[in-house]
């Protein structure tokens, strides 16, 4: 183990959101996961089993703090929906058809 993990390891944890609803803490971690910032759900299991009881709460490493707090500010600002996400599918088939498209014609 290097000596950042370990550093790392000490550092302390801060709660950077809390969730009522199990999928929206999992759609926060996957968000903060996808920029590279480790993160812990604290009651995620409990809030699965029985969600009006319990919440989740999305900790990081204080010096990720910071980070972590802007893309959630981004996601609520601009959050993905149905649409979006479909549109974002439909145009990577479409240059992903037209770029085999390319090949084919110059072969």
């Amino acid at each position: 183990m290097s000596d950042k993990e370990i550093g790392r390891k000490q550092e302390e944890l801060v709660t950077i959101a809390v969730f009522p609803e199990p999928s929206e803490a999992n759609l926060a971690r996957s968000e903060l996961e996808a920029a590279g910032i480790p993160v812990f759900l604290q009651g995620e299991t409990a809030n699965s089993l029985i969600p009006v009881a319990f919440v989740s709460q999305l900790q990081v490493y204080a010096g990720d703090e910071a980070e972590a707090r802007k893309l959630l500010e981004a996601m609520e600002e601009s959050p993905e929906s149905m649409e979006s996400v479909t549109a974002a599918e439909i145009e990577a088939e479409q240059a992903a058809a037209n770029d085999g498209t390319a090949k084919e014609e110059k072969g």
